[in-house]
């Protein structure tokens, strides 16, 4: 079945946004079922191969501070099958913004996270 773009970014706008509320409610489980299980993440100061080593990753984690917003979501598609999140993200409290970026793959089982980056801005010697 062939899908319009429109079509593809409203699927990614509501898995991007699932995915958001299981990160911010720390379901580990939750943020995991949307990881491909070959998926690289890499984050502020970490990185995971594989379902397994993100699983551990998150167990040990613990989850973010309260208040986390996003800024600039872009989500694009190319094509029926892969789409790229991008958006800031920051806390109360702070002036920085993170980055975040998230390549999204149709697969068999759906939609999945096959590549992940979260980074923050170096900090500007006072």
């Amino acid at each position: 079945m062939e899908r319009d773009l429109p079509d593809v970014i409203a699927e990614i706008t509501a898995a991007f946004e699932a995915y958001e509320r299981a990160l911010v409610a720390d379901d580990v489980e939750g943020i995991l079922a949307f990881f491909a299980p070959a998926a690289v993440r890499f984050g502020i100061a970490d990185q995971q191969i594989g379902i397994e080593e993100q699983a551990r990753w998150r167990r040990a984690q613990g989850g973010l501070p309260p208040g986390r917003r996003l800024k600039d979501t872009i989500i694009q598609g190319y094509g029926e099958s892969v789409a790229v999140v991008t958006t800031l993200f920051g806390y109360p409290g702070s002036d920085v913004l993170g980055r975040q970026s998230q390549t999204w793959v149709r697969l068999p089982e759906g939609w999945r996270i096959v590549t992940a980056h979260v980074s923050e801005p170096a900090r500007q010697p006072t």
